[in-house]
Protein backbone atom coordinates (compact mmCIF):
# COMPACT_ATOMS: atom_id res chain seq x y z
CA UNK A 1 0.00 0.00 0.00
CA UNK A 2 1.16 3.51 -0.77
CA UNK A 3 2.59 4.93 2.51
CA UNK A 4 1.18 8.40 1.75
CA UNK A 5 -2.29 6.95 1.26
CA UNK A 6 -1.95 5.01 4.52
CA UNK A 7 -0.92 8.15 6.41
CA UNK A 8 -3.83 10.11 4.94
CA UNK A 9 -6.26 7.36 5.88
CA UNK A 10 -4.99 7.30 9.46
CA UNK A 11 -5.34 11.07 9.71
CA UNK A 12 -8.92 10.97 8.45
CA UNK A 13 -9.76 8.15 10.89
CA UNK A 14 -8.22 10.07 13.81
CA UNK A 15 -10.17 13.23 12.90
CA UNK A 16 -13.42 11.26 12.68
CA UNK A 17 -12.81 9.68 16.09
CA UNK A 18 -11.98 13.09 17.56
CA UNK A 19 -15.16 14.68 16.17
CA UNK A 20 -17.22 11.76 17.44
CA UNK A 21 -15.67 12.16 20.89
CA UNK A 22 -16.34 15.94 20.94
CA UNK A 23 -19.93 15.46 19.81
CA UNK A 24 -20.64 13.41 22.92
CA UNK A 25 -19.19 15.97 25.34
CA UNK A 26 -21.08 18.50 27.43
CA UNK A 27 -20.12 22.19 27.20
CA UNK A 28 -18.23 21.91 30.48
CA UNK A 29 -16.31 18.82 29.34
CA UNK A 30 -15.44 20.45 26.02
CA UNK A 31 -14.17 23.60 27.75
CA UNK A 32 -12.01 21.54 30.09
CA UNK A 33 -10.67 19.40 27.21
CA UNK A 34 -9.73 22.42 25.08
CA UNK A 35 -8.48 24.56 27.97
CA UNK A 36 -11.26 27.12 27.42
CA UNK A 37 -12.87 28.51 30.56
CA UNK A 38 -14.36 32.03 30.57
CA UNK A 39 -14.61 31.94 34.36
CA UNK A 40 -10.92 31.13 34.99
CA UNK A 41 -9.12 33.95 36.82
CA UNK A 42 -5.77 35.17 35.49
CA UNK A 43 -3.57 38.18 36.20
CA UNK A 44 -1.08 40.47 34.52
CA UNK A 45 1.34 43.28 35.44
CA UNK A 46 2.15 45.88 32.78
CA UNK A 47 4.73 48.60 33.37
CA UNK A 48 4.18 50.76 30.31
CA UNK A 49 6.79 53.34 31.27
CA UNK A 50 9.63 53.04 33.76
CA UNK A 51 11.88 55.92 32.88
CA UNK A 52 14.12 58.86 33.62
CA UNK A 53 13.01 62.25 32.31
CA UNK A 54 15.49 65.09 31.94
CA UNK A 55 15.13 68.77 31.15
CA UNK A 56 16.31 72.25 32.15
CA UNK A 57 15.27 71.70 35.79
CA UNK A 58 17.15 68.40 36.13
CA UNK A 59 16.45 64.68 35.94
CA UNK A 60 13.73 62.75 37.77
CA UNK A 61 12.21 59.26 37.65
CA UNK A 62 8.71 58.62 36.33
CA UNK A 63 6.52 55.59 35.83
CA UNK A 64 3.17 54.47 34.47
CA UNK A 65 1.83 50.98 35.12
CA UNK A 66 -1.21 48.83 35.75
CA UNK A 67 -2.11 45.38 36.97
CA UNK A 68 -5.28 43.33 36.74
CA UNK A 69 -6.71 40.06 38.01
CA UNK A 70 -9.96 38.34 37.09
CA UNK A 71 -11.92 36.58 34.36
CA UNK A 72 -12.86 37.45 30.80
CA UNK A 73 -15.77 39.69 31.78
CA UNK A 74 -14.94 41.12 35.23
CA UNK A 75 -11.56 42.12 36.64
CA UNK A 76 -9.99 44.12 39.44
CA UNK A 77 -7.56 46.74 38.11
CA UNK A 78 -4.88 48.79 39.83
CA UNK A 79 -3.39 51.75 37.95
CA UNK A 80 -0.59 54.01 39.11
CA UNK A 81 1.31 56.91 37.54
CA UNK A 82 4.16 59.00 38.94
CA UNK A 83 5.13 62.30 37.32
CA UNK A 84 8.74 63.59 37.17
CA UNK A 85 9.33 66.74 39.22
CA UNK A 86 13.00 67.41 40.11
CA UNK A 87 13.47 68.58 43.69
CA UNK A 88 9.84 67.96 44.68
CA UNK A 89 7.89 65.00 46.14
CA UNK A 90 6.69 62.89 43.22
CA UNK A 91 3.01 63.41 42.39
CA UNK A 92 1.27 60.05 41.99
CA UNK A 93 -2.19 59.01 40.82
CA UNK A 94 -3.39 55.64 42.13
CA UNK A 95 -6.65 53.95 41.13
CA UNK A 96 -8.38 50.76 42.31
CA UNK A 97 -11.10 49.83 39.81
CA UNK A 98 -13.67 47.20 38.95
CA UNK A 99 -13.58 46.50 35.21
CA UNK A 100 -16.57 45.05 33.31
CA UNK A 101 -16.74 44.26 29.59
CA UNK A 102 -19.32 46.42 27.79
CA UNK A 103 -18.65 45.43 24.18
CA UNK A 104 -15.99 43.56 22.24
CA UNK A 105 -13.67 46.57 22.35
CA UNK A 106 -14.73 48.63 25.40
CA UNK A 107 -14.75 48.15 29.18
CA UNK A 108 -16.49 50.10 31.93
CA UNK A 109 -14.27 50.94 34.92
CA UNK A 110 -15.52 52.25 38.27
CA UNK A 111 -13.79 52.64 41.63
CA UNK A 112 -11.56 54.95 43.65
CA UNK A 113 -8.63 57.26 42.91
CA UNK A 114 -6.11 58.59 45.43
CA UNK A 115 -3.57 61.35 44.65
CA UNK A 116 -0.35 61.78 46.62
CA UNK A 117 2.61 64.15 46.38
CA UNK A 118 3.11 67.85 47.04
CA UNK A 119 0.21 69.26 49.05
CA UNK A 120 -2.63 67.37 50.75
CA UNK A 121 -3.74 63.96 49.46
CA UNK A 122 -7.00 63.90 47.51
CA UNK A 123 -9.51 61.07 47.15
CA UNK A 124 -11.99 60.65 44.31
CA UNK A 125 -14.77 58.37 43.13
CA UNK A 126 -14.17 57.33 39.53
CA UNK A 127 -16.13 56.15 36.49
CA UNK A 128 -14.75 55.75 32.99
CA UNK A 129 -14.14 53.62 29.93
CA UNK A 130 -11.07 52.01 28.39
CA UNK A 131 -10.72 50.33 25.03
CA UNK A 132 -9.71 50.38 21.37
CA UNK A 133 -10.98 53.15 19.10
CA UNK A 134 -10.97 52.73 15.30
CA UNK A 135 -7.48 52.37 13.77
CA UNK A 136 -6.22 50.75 17.00
CA UNK A 137 -5.95 53.80 19.23
CA UNK A 138 -5.79 52.83 22.93
CA UNK A 139 -8.11 55.20 24.78
CA UNK A 140 -8.75 55.85 28.48
CA UNK A 141 -11.35 58.41 29.63
CA UNK A 142 -12.59 58.96 33.18
CA UNK A 143 -14.64 61.36 35.31
CA UNK A 144 -13.93 61.94 39.02
CA UNK A 145 -15.90 63.34 41.95
CA UNK A 146 -14.05 64.39 45.11
CA UNK A 147 -14.80 65.89 48.50
CA UNK A 148 -16.24 69.42 48.79
CA UNK A 149 -17.71 69.22 45.29
CA UNK A 150 -14.38 68.80 43.49
CA UNK A 151 -14.62 67.40 39.96
CA UNK A 152 -12.00 66.25 37.48
CA UNK A 153 -11.63 64.45 34.17
CA UNK A 154 -8.75 62.61 32.50
CA UNK A 155 -8.22 61.58 28.90
CA UNK A 156 -5.33 59.54 27.47
CA UNK A 157 -4.77 58.16 23.98
CA UNK A 158 -1.79 56.27 22.56
CA UNK A 159 -1.03 54.31 19.41
CA UNK A 160 1.65 51.80 18.39
CA UNK A 161 3.14 52.41 14.92
CA UNK A 162 5.15 49.39 13.77
CA UNK A 163 8.28 50.31 11.80
CA UNK A 164 9.31 46.63 11.86
CA UNK A 165 8.23 43.67 14.00
CA UNK A 166 10.58 44.90 16.76
CA UNK A 167 10.94 48.69 16.27
CA UNK A 168 7.80 50.54 17.38
CA UNK A 169 7.02 54.26 17.65
CA UNK A 170 4.43 55.21 20.27
CA UNK A 171 2.85 58.70 20.29
CA UNK A 172 0.87 59.53 23.44
CA UNK A 173 -1.32 62.39 24.67
CA UNK A 174 -2.67 62.80 28.21
CA UNK A 175 -4.82 65.64 29.55
CA UNK A 176 -6.25 66.41 32.99
CA UNK A 177 -9.14 68.79 33.66
CA UNK A 178 -10.36 70.12 37.02
CA UNK A 179 -13.65 71.79 37.88
CA UNK A 180 -12.02 74.38 40.11
CA UNK A 181 -8.64 75.63 41.28
CA UNK A 182 -6.82 73.70 44.01
CA UNK A 183 -3.99 75.99 45.13
CA UNK A 184 -2.76 73.52 47.77
CA UNK A 185 -1.85 71.06 44.99
CA UNK A 186 -0.88 73.69 42.38
CA UNK A 187 -3.84 72.80 40.16
CA UNK A 188 -5.68 75.29 37.95
CA UNK A 189 -9.32 75.13 36.87
CA UNK A 190 -10.04 73.84 33.38
CA UNK A 191 -7.18 72.20 31.46
CA UNK A 192 -4.65 71.89 34.27
CA UNK A 193 -1.89 69.89 32.58
CA UNK A 194 -1.10 68.44 29.19
CA UNK A 195 1.50 65.84 28.22
CA UNK A 196 2.54 64.88 24.70
CA UNK A 197 5.14 62.16 24.19
CA UNK A 198 6.86 60.27 21.39
CA UNK A 199 8.81 57.12 22.29
CA UNK A 200 10.75 54.70 20.11
CA UNK A 201 11.15 51.22 21.59
CA UNK A 202 12.89 48.00 20.57
CA UNK A 203 11.14 44.81 21.64
CA UNK A 204 13.80 42.33 22.71
CA UNK A 205 10.74 40.25 23.51
CA UNK A 206 7.11 41.32 23.70
CA UNK A 207 7.56 41.43 27.49
CA UNK A 208 10.74 43.57 27.53
CA UNK A 209 11.50 46.65 25.44
CA UNK A 210 13.94 49.51 26.12
CA UNK A 211 12.94 52.87 24.67
CA UNK A 212 13.96 56.51 24.28
CA UNK A 213 12.11 59.60 23.16
CA UNK A 214 10.89 63.08 23.98
CA UNK A 215 7.97 64.44 26.03
CA UNK A 216 6.49 67.90 26.31
CA UNK A 217 4.70 68.69 29.55
CA UNK A 218 2.75 71.84 30.32
CA UNK A 219 3.60 72.73 33.89
CA UNK A 220 0.73 72.22 36.40
CA UNK A 221 -0.61 75.47 37.81
CA UNK A 222 0.24 77.55 34.70
CA UNK A 223 -1.64 78.42 31.54
CA UNK A 224 1.05 78.62 28.88
CA UNK A 225 4.50 77.47 29.99
CA UNK A 226 5.76 73.98 29.23
CA UNK A 227 8.91 71.90 29.34
CA UNK A 228 10.50 69.72 26.66
CA UNK A 229 12.25 66.68 28.15
CA UNK A 230 14.16 63.64 26.96
CA UNK A 231 12.99 60.29 28.30
CA UNK A 232 14.60 56.84 28.41
CA UNK A 233 13.47 53.66 30.10
CA UNK A 234 11.85 50.26 29.80
CA UNK A 235 8.46 48.84 28.80
CA UNK A 236 7.85 45.61 30.77
CA UNK A 237 5.05 43.02 30.93
CA UNK A 238 4.88 40.23 33.52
Amino acid sequence: MNPHALASGCAVLALALCLDCVAGMSDQQMSAQMGMDDSAAVGKLMIDQLELAGGPAGTAPAYQGQAWYGGDYDKVWFKSEGEPDPGMPQATRNELLWDHVLTRWWDLQTGLRYDLGAGPARGWASVGVEGLAPYWFDVQAALYLGADGRTAARFQVEHDLLLTQRWIVQPEVETNFYGRRDAARNVTAGLSDLQVGLRLRYEIRRELAPYAGVAWRRDPGTRHTGTLQWVAGFHVWL
